[in-house]
């Protein structure tokens, strides 16, 4: 067996990603807890309840085992609805319940990386009309600056929109997120307050906390054409690709929306600090004549694809060098602020994560601003429209007791985290259906002098 290593740089970030709601539980004053009871709007009927009880005070146990498994960093977010129950009414013990989360990340050396908002918003701003409310830049930069004034000196590396794409897509397009619309004329002024909203927390962060990083976390899905002769797959692989990965760091680049018509939105020009990548999976597109709306649906994996336990996933982890490619023609640091795959049974996931590390190798080997890796997730959580049926984590949860169980993956990645690097009896040890391709066995001819 060949032996060898991947290392990072030096203060190179390892961690796991989590969001509020998905994590926190209880929370009755968020549009998702009402979208919750709307029959059919989750799968299995499913509900976050407890969810992972952070609010109760579990976050202490999950800060502790990351900890202990090595991790240096965290990435959480704030809940909104939580600070701001009502419009202009700040829930003071909500804050300093926060304050408290982070300042328990650092004491166990995790830096956090806070995001403010991830797709959940507060009831009463939902009744304003949401991301439509010409009040919602207002509103999220009067939040924003609670939230800074409260943690600006405990954090230094801000998300402000989480995959607003995402956001955008599934809550105005599919519709499987609230608040269920499916209308596409709208989505160029909800785009120009999504990025109006970026605009504006980054500036009040700035103005807070001057020496501060602050970025938006973007999904890169790879989009390829399912019949690379079809210039029609072709075409509706690259319209994806250009509405889905370029319409907001394009945006924030040239300060033009590039959509039906360019709307220019000067404000945002330069409002990145940083690169946040989130990367999933590469999927291939199709052109359908009998079915022309299906253009913009999810497409299909290819035939002999490694799938996730839902099928939900595929192992493609040359999209991921694709993705990174992509983040470095912004010519900002990056940080890979999500990266995972749902796997109960902890089959694929040592190979997804052995394979796409490898890939986040290759950029820093080449010395691109790679800045760290924050796999999603660390305990299985509440999955969206999805409910529980997506085991995410690092550690299996029961939602009955809930009891923490580590997979096999949390002490891969625990070593991985330790060693600051990736080496070849690691991957022998966990994922050996993976160490041909990574490091290939020599062949007869590498020897020849």
């Amino acid at each position: 067996m060949i032996s060898a290593s991947m290392h990072f740089p030096a203060g190179f970030l390892w961690g796991t990603a989590t969001s509020s709601y998905q994590v926190e539980g209880n929370n009755t004053t968020s549009d998702w807890s009402q979208w919750e009871q709307d029959p059919g709007r989750i799968l299995n009927g499913h509900r976050s309840g407890k969810a992972c009880d952070w609010w109760s005070g579990r976050w202490k146990e999950d800060f502790d085992l990351a900890a202990q498994d090595g991790h240096n960093a965290h990435r959480l977010s704030i809940e909104w609805s939580r600070v701001e129950p009502s419009p202009g009414k700040w829930d003071v013990d909500a804050l300093d319940h926060y304050r408290t989360i982070v300042s328990g990340a650092l004491a166990r050396g995790l830096t956090p990386l806070v995001t403010l908002h991830h797709f959940s918003n507060p009831l009463w701003l939902v009744e304003e009309g949401g991301w439509h409310a010409s009040t919602v830049v207002e509103h999220f930069a009067a939040f924003t600056r609670k939230v800074v004034e409260t943690l600006g000196d405990l954090v230094t590396r801000w998300v402000t929109i989480n995959e607003p794409n995402v956001l955008l897509y599934n809550g105005y397009v599919d519709g499987v997120f609230p608040p269920g619309e499916t209308d596409l004329r709208s989505l160029p002024p909800l785009t120009v307050n999504l990025l109006r909203a970026h605009a504006s927390a980054y500036h009040t962060i700035h103005e807070l906390v001057p020496d501060a990083q602050v970025g938006m976390a973007h999904h890169y899905r790879s989009f390829h054409p399912a019949r690379e002769r079809s210039s029609l797959d072709r075409y509706v692989a690259a319209m994806r690709s250009r509405l889905f990965n370029h319409l907001f760091p394009s945006a924030v680049a040239s300060g033009v929306v590039n959509m039906i018509k360019r709307i220019p939105v000067p404000e945002v020009v330069g409002t990145q600090d940083f690169m946040g990548l989130n990367y999933y999976t590469r999927e291939l597109s199709r052109f359908s004549l009998l079915n022309p709306e299906q253009m913009l649906k999810e497409g299909k994996f290819a035939d002999k694809a490694l799938l996730s336990q839902t099928g939900f996933i595929a192992h493609q982890p040359e999209g991921f060098w694709e993705a990174l490619q992509w983040a470095r023609g912004f010519r900002l640091p990056i940080y890979i602020t999500e990266n995972g795959i749902d796997d109960g049974e902890d089959r694929i996931r040592p190979i997804y994560l052995a394979e796409h590390i490898q890939q986040a190798w290759r950029a820093a080997n080449f010395n691109w601003q790679l800045k760290g890796y924050f796999y999603w997730t660390l305990v299985d959580n509440f999955e969206w429209e999805r409910g529980w049926t997506q085991p995410f984590g690092l550690y299996a949860l029961d939602r009955k007791t809930q009891q923490r169980t580590p997979r096999r993956s949390a002490q891969f990645f625990s070593e991985i985290c330790r060693a600051n690097g990736l080496s070849s009896e690691m991957i022998y040890r966990y994922a050996p259906d993976a160490l041909d391709r990574i490091f290939p066995p020599r062949q007869p001819d590498d020897l020849a002098e």
